[in-house]
């Protein structure tokens, strides 16, 4: 029971980022995170009268910390998108950083106010509290504007083709598949802690809510210090040094948790995992950041939010019961191990790349030829282009052509195909679809400047100007 708490607290992440980040894509952020706001402040306060009127029991405490958690993963992608426009570019790590201080003071002052709160005024205090204090997210939000954007002149798009589009960018994204592994490699093994340290604080060291406080309130007051070490640890090592030294930490603290049957052992073990998890946190977090372009954003975070809650939940699940069948050490020792080994199979895939190529919309694409008007929803689209190269040269344009498909994909397209005219040789012919002739149209906006990299190294190729024909379905459904 106590592990599905954090079940209870990382699967709603899991379940429902993805539609938050393709929400936060296509309706206004500001607003979005207001209503979602609004609904987390209406379950805290229905929680904080469950509690006032002592109906909570184990399921009901589940529930409500599912529906809270519900709404912070509705909220999650929308406030980490809305990060780049509150600092330029180049202050956005630090920023992210600073981001997750503000979440680690809480956690290092939440436990002991909590505490205070509830010897003073009752059991039901600090959810009365918890539930009032989320009206000062709502007050930011309605006071803040956003800077303005270009604007598409585009309808927005629809719910499902939306969050179809999202998980075909990441699957075509290098830079945000990397950052996912590396996650999963991490975040699988360090929920071993989170979703046991209740247990360590009453059956290891016998202690109760005041020594579980205090440990929380260690990790917490550790990865602030933690924070502010980052600049000169990732100007030291680096981003991937940084996480893989963090993954190894996190190992050792695990094992000193399976170690612990005192306090001052348990407080050390908290204090090298607080620090090891911001470090992670927010290099794995600017990796993120920095491999989404700014139309799929929202989308790209949820699905980083969804690996990362998602390995949180399993990982909770697994070693709550490695823990019920082998007790507590055997669990974190487990961990340990798995966490150590993660970072020898993981270290290939390197972090924060994407903060090379530039990813602002080229507007390079002119728009199409059409002889009448078109429908928006019309499709699916075929688009063909033709390209003349010396056959000699065969063998680089299907090189460079291998990176124009994670191009198309990555801006909505799929079916991607490149064929020789066997009547022709030098005629080459790619061809993809698209799902309707509106989703082409965004593509002309989606394509980046780094995109655009890679489309000259084809041109470069040619003997003559490529040919682009644009074929629409004719099919009736």
């Amino acid at each position: 029971m106590v592990s599905l708490v954090q079940v209870a607290s990382s699967l709603p992440m899991f379940l429902f980022a993805i539609p938050a980040g393709a929400l936060a894509d296509i309706v206004d952020r500001r607003r979005f995170l207001i209503g979602a706001e609004s609904y987390i402040t209406v379950v805290c306060t229905l929680f904080a009268v469950m509690v006032w009127l002592h109906l909570i029991t184990p399921g009901t405490l589940l529930l409500f910390t599912f529906l809270v958690e519900a709404g912070s993963a509705a909220t999650s992608p929308g406030w980490q998108s809305v990060v780049p426009d509150l600092v330029p570019h180049e202050d956005l790590g630090p920023a992210l950083a600073m981001n997750s201080v503000g979440v680690n003071i809480s956690r290092a002052i939440g436990p002991a106010l909590g505490g205070v709160i509830t010897t003073s005024f009752g059991i039901a205090a600090p959810f009365w509290v918890n539930a009032a204090s989320n009206l000062g997210s709502i007050g930011a939000l309605v006071w803040w504007r956003a800077p303005t954007v270009r604007t598409s002149q585009l309808p927005a798009e629809r719910f499902a083709s939306a969050i179809r589009t999202g998980i075909r960018h990441a699957r075509f994204n290098s830079h945000l598949h990397a950052t996912t592994i590396r996650a999963v490699g991490f975040f699988l093994f360090a929920s071993c802690y989170w979703a046991l340290l209740p247990l360590v604080a009453r059956s290891q060291l016998h202690g109760g809510a005041p020594l579980y406080g205090m440990l929380l309130g260690a990790i917490g007051l550790s990865a602030i210090a933690g924070a502010f070490a980052l600049p000169w640890l990732k100007q030291q090592l680096g981003p991937n040094k940084v996480v893989a030294a963090g993954s190894l930490a996190t190992a050792a603290s695990m094992v000193l948790f399976g170690l612990a049957r005192n306090a001052p052992t348990a407080l050390l073990a908290c204090v090298i995992a607080g620090s090891s998890w911001i470090a992670v946190l927010a290099n794995l977090n600017v990796s993120a950041q920095l491999a989404l372009p700014e139309w799929v954003k929202g989308r790209g975070l949820a699905i980083y939010v969804t690996v990362f809650f998602g390995a949180m939940t399993l990982g909770s699940i697994v070693w709550g019961q490695v823990a019920s069948v082998g007790g507590l050490p055997l669990a974190h020792f487990s961990a340990a191990a798995g966490a150590a080994l993660a970072v020898l199979l993981t270290w290939r895939w390197r972090l924060q790349t994407g903060s090379g190529p530039d990813l602002t919309p080229s507007m390079a694409w002119p728009t199409p030829v059409v002889n009448e008007s078109i429908e928006g929803d019309s499709g699916p689209v075929l688009v063909m282009v033709e390209y003349m190269i010396d056959p000699k040269d065969r063998e680089a344009f299907l090189d460079a052509a291998a990176s124009l498909s994670h191009e198309r994909g990555r801006d909505g397209a799929f079916a991607w195909g490149v064929f020789d005219d066997v009547a022709l040789p030098g005629r080459m012919v790619e061809t993809f679809y698209v799902e309707s002739w509106f989703e082409h149209l965004r593509q002309h906006e989606r394509v980046t400047k780094a995109d655009q990299v890679i489309e000259k190294k084809i041109h470069a190729l040619l003997t003559t100007a490529a040919r682009t024909t644009h074929l629409l379905s004719s099919q009736r459904h």
